[in-house]
């Protein structure tokens, strides 16, 4: 008998930790203090390159199996969700000067109480150095849009603004601000020549060290 409420004892531990892995946050507030809703129906689904290119948005949609009315609640009025260690912020709700990234979700990280996440470059700011020195750009609506089908799936950085819930790129200029303290890191950022978030966000795990 001792044995199986043991078991019984066990199993509602792993329900409850397994609960908590899952948490809808509806407001910057909410996700700075750590205080949103717990669930455990999320399904977190990677959106493909061709997805991207043809409604925009942001690389990850996140919903909630046959609960259609959830599922809305998280595209349209969600601000973030932590999904075991990692969390996600609705793009819906960010913007970056005039423009807006779009429906869905793209990865964040926390940082040394900031707040950084990882989505499609906008304006001329945040796309002057993502792409090869040898890339080839074409003019008019159609380079327009083969050009933007070659960034479909490049992203940068942005720095989430946590008093004014608006964004700001992340770039060279920004992250020798944030590695003040660390010279020799410094100093390597100053031989790169891309900001792209594959390369600011090598810095940005080191900072983390």
């Amino acid at each position: 008998m001792k044995r199986y409420c043991l078991l019984a004892i066990c199993l509602l531990f792993v329900t409850a930790y397994a609960a908590a892995q899952q948490v809808m946050y509806a407001n910057l507030k909410e996700l700075l203090e750590g205080r949103g809703d717990t669930v455990t129906t999320l399904r977190v689904e990677k959106r493909t390159k061709k997805q991207i290119y043809m409604m925009g948005g942001a690389g990850y949609r996140i919903t909630v199996d046959e609960n259609s009315g959830m599922s809305r609640y998280l595209k349209t009025r969600c601000y973030a969700v932590s999904v075991d260690t990692a969390l996600y912020v609705n793009c819906r709700k960010m913007r970056y000067k005039s423009y807006r990234f779009g429906n869905w979700y793209a990865p964040a990280i926390r940082l040394q109480g900031r707040i950084f996440f990882s989505a499609q470059p906008l304006g001329q700011l945040a796309t002057r150095n993502i792409l090869p020195p040898d890339g080839t750009k074409l003019g008019g609506e159609i380079g327009d849009a083969i050009n933007a089908s070659g960034i479909v799936d490049v992203h940068v950085y942005y720095e989430l603004d946590l008093e004014s819930g608006r964004s700001h790129f992340v770039g060279k200029e920004r992250m020798m601000q944030l590695l003040e303290d660390k010279p020799e890191l410094k100093a390597e950022l100053e031989q790169e020549t891309n900001e792209s978030a594959e390369v600011i966000g090598r810095y940005l795990l080191m900072l983390a060290e």
